[in-house]
């Protein structure tokens, strides 16, 4: 078997400079995810140094970063806990709806755009990036946070809506049959609550399936696992995100702590990666063209995010640095933007240009803001009597159990 010269060259310039570019991160205390895309940007077809041997393998491990980003999240947490919180947050999803996704209809009728293009940028400016998120709560230390459940109900019940929303684009972009919408509609929509059930009733099983004393066998069992769930959540269009968060809920008790500590390097890994195709999905002669416009779409709509994690935070009964805190970790715009722009973006030119330095001016600034919110370290995690992994909030450890739909307490005077 014979491995082409510039793809090895091309990788190792690649994790070399993403290592050097964690080190400064680190040594500021900030995360690396600005750095990331500012060098994929730079290695993109239009920027600087392009790396078009390396170009395949950084978009596939990117979509695997993802996958691996959002399982690792699911494993902090119990389907118990999270089903709760997505019941309380059914109000913040509309207002999360609402304030977002107007903006982006509103900015598509001023540039001209039509029908398409207006959908296309209301969605865009909804969603925010999953992954940019997931990573950002690690580096920050805010997984036990007590106002992180509520962004994670957030980014899921955003990603559950683009099942909904993916099909009518694409109906309204090639003029597809509404008929074919509504099927993929309710397809995904079955798809979604039967996964959550059956996480439910019957993911003890799937930490069955993984353990071993092998880490191996448990590297490729679980992550075997969830790269089926990711791709039939595709399939239906969900995203495959969503498949592997419900994966890593699935997992509990000593099988996600061997299961935590045998994905965080590869975890890492890709999670690099996906950061560097995201800036390399930009092209930067389209940074400049439409930079007025997708500022002030830019700062508008990071208010807007400001405002829905405040709302979702006060519900979750965090305190106003904690509801700061969840509003600048939504600011980001990722993953989904791009796959909305090609959806909608080959006849869109207008769009593109304006999506694309949208994204990425809130891709970068987006952490940066994260950083500097108010913060404090988190208390170290803790286990629930009885092998749970409660998530371990800032005014101290929920009761063991919960019911589901028992009080918040006092709001935290953080």
């Amino acid at each position: 078997m014979h491995t082409p010269v510039a793809l090895l060259l091309e990788l190792g310039i690649i994790l070399t400079a993403l290592s050097l570019l964690g080190a400064v991160a680190r040594r500021f205390a900030l995360s690396p995810v600005p750095l990331y895309l500012v060098a994929g940007l730079a290695l993109s077809d239009g920027g600087i140094a392009p790396v078009p041997a390396a170009r395949e393998f950084v978009d596939t491990g990117a979509a695997i970063g993802v996958i691996l980003l959002l399982l690792t999240l699911g494993l902090d947490f119990t389907v118990r806990e999270f089903t709760a919180s997505l019941g309380r947050h059914r109000f913040s999803a509309v207002v999360d709806l609402v304030l977002n996704a107007a903006p982006g209809a509103g900015a598509g009728l001023l540039l001209g755009l039509d029908a398409a293009g207006v959908l296309a940028l209301a969605g865009v400016t909804y969603v925010s990036s999953s992954g940019i998120v997931a990573r950002l709560l690690r580096d920050l230390r805010r997984l036990g946070n007590r106002e992180t459940p509520a962004v994670l109900a957030v980014l899921v019940l955003e990603d559950f809506a683009m099942a909904v929303y993916l099909p009518l684009l694409v109906v309204v972009t090639t003029g597809g049959t509404w008929s074919e919408a509504l099927t993929a509609v309710l397809a995904a929509t079955a798809v979604v609550v039967a996964a959550i059930v059956a996480s439910g009733r019957w993911g003890h099983h799937v930490g069955r399936v993984v353990s071993h004393t092998d880490p191996e066998q448990v590297l490729l069992r679980l992550l075997g696992i969830t790269l089926i769930v990711a791709a039939l959540a595709e399939v239906v269009h969900v995203s495959a995100a969503v498949g592997a968060f419900l994966v890593g809920l699935a997992v509990t008790g000593a099988a996600a702590d061997r299961a935590r500590t045998v994905l965080g390097p590869l975890r890492d890994l890709f999670a690099a990666v996906f950061f560097l195709a995201l800036g390399m999905s930009v092209d930067p002669g389209d940074l400049l063209s439409e930079l007025p416009a997708a500022l002030a779409l830019a700062v508008a709509t990071a208010a807007t995010k400001v405002a829905t994690g405040w709302y979702a935070a006060r519900r979750e009964g965090a305190g106003r640095r904690g509801r700061l805190r969840a509003g600048t970790a939504l600011i980001a715009r990722g993953e989904f933007s791009v796959v909305i722009l090609g959806l909608a973006g080959p006849t869109q030119d207008r769009l593109g240009a304006v999506v694309t330095t949208y994204v990425m001016l809130l891709a970068v600034f987006g952490p940066l803001l994260t950083r500097l919110a108010p913060t404090r370290p988190a208390p170290p995690r803790k286990k629930r009597p009885g092998g749970g992994r409660g998530v371990l909030r800032e005014n101290g450890p929920l009761p063991a159990p919960p019911p589901p739909d028992s009080a918040r307490g006092a709001e935290d005077p953080d």
